[in-house]
């Protein structure tokens, strides 16, 4: 399914869209913002969201429900520390009729991919979805299949600390374009979450019922060409490129930022720049981003560790020290 930029598609404001798909969003999933516009950030500027959190958050039913809202394919893949990288592409099958053998696409073959509990899994299973978030192809046996656009990779984590996980490889890591911390819901949200979800629903029939489809995947790919077009100024192209040079110098991180997570927020700034209306980016809507896009791609030194610093809090201090463009 992938599409030319053409003006045949009509492209509705992205403001307005994204205003709609907020919406349904809130009539089945409660709270989690940054889980929700890192989302809908990395989708509409074709990146790809790592995250970070315990089991039993909604993790699935976002994607499911983001599914339905977007009219795009939703699969899911569980990730264990048997899986081998032929699970996730597919294999060639031997066709007994014919005679030959036969691609058999595996799981990844679908646009809004759930890989969860992705650092249960070892190093040469990750190293299976590498080609595939950045090229949106699977090479078996020297052949190319594409993938089906808009492609979004939604990968889950959990903790370190958690038995059983695998450190994911810094290359794998820097292919997410975020990475995103989801947290305990707070006491009102708990409260919602409660009445929403404890009456023995089929959760298919309420995303049917009660969700409504308010885009297609090809209005998805013209609106993320679309916004391609939104101005970043040359000061604030400096300002990003200040800050992601500056992750190399801080005395606190052994490992800085790739040229890769500038991009990230020059691409995420464009498209949180149009989510707001706006057809040009401002230093706000970097700032937003700073976090999700460079949290994953730092890393402490062992001196910052045992005195307890956190990733997040050294970034957020580092920001503080660069001049904001006027």
């Amino acid at each position: 399914m992938n599409l030319a930029p053409s003006e045949s598609v009509p492209v509705r404001s992205t403001k307005e869209l994204f205003e709609a798909i907020q919406k349904e969003i809130a009539k089945i999933y409660v709270g989690q913002e940054e889980l929700v516009l890192s989302t809908l950030v990395a989708l509409f500027s074709s990146g790809h969201v790592l995250i970070e959190s315990v089991p039993g958050l909604g993790k699935t039913l976002f994607v499911r429900t983001l599914g339905r809202i977007l009219g795009c394919q939703f699969g899911r893949i569980q990730f264990t520390a048997d899986l081998m990288p032929s699970d996730i592409t597919g294999a060639p099958i031997f066709d007994m009729k014919q005679q030959e053998f036969r691609f058999r696409a595996g799981p990844v073959f679908t646009q809004f991919l759930l890989a969860d509990e992705i650092n249960r899994a070892p190093a040469k299973t990750h190293a299976a979805l590498l080609e595939i978030m950045q090229e949106f192809r699977v090479t078996v046996d020297g052949v190319s299949h594409k993938l089906n656009r808009p492609f979004l990779v939604l990968a889950t984590q959990n903790p370190i600390e958690s038995e059983g996980t695998y450190n994911l490889p810094e290359a794998q890591l820097d292919r997410f374009m975020f990475k995103t911390m989801v947290d305990y819901p707070n006491e009102a949200e708990e409260a919602a979450i409660l009445m929403q979800h404890s009456l023995q629903q089929d959760l298919g029939q309420r995303l049917e019922n009660e969700v409504n489809c308010v885009t297609t995947p090809e209005e998805i790919l013209a609106i993320t060409q679309h916004n391609s077009r939104v101005r970043v100024e040359m000061p604030l192209v400096q300002y990003i490129n200040r800050i992601v040079r500056q992750t190399r110098k801080w005395p606190t991180f052994y490992l800085g930022a790739s040229p890769r997570a500038g991009i990230a927020l020059m691409q995420g700034a464009r498209t949180l720049a149009a989510f707001r209306g706006r057809d040009y980016a401002v230093p706000d809507d970097v700032a937003v981003l700073v976090l999700p896009a460079l949290r994953h791609r730092v890393s402490l030194t062992a001196e910052a560790e045992v005195e307890g610093m956190k990733v997040d809090e050294q970034l957020q201090q580092m920001l503080k020290t660069i001049e904001v463009p006027r």
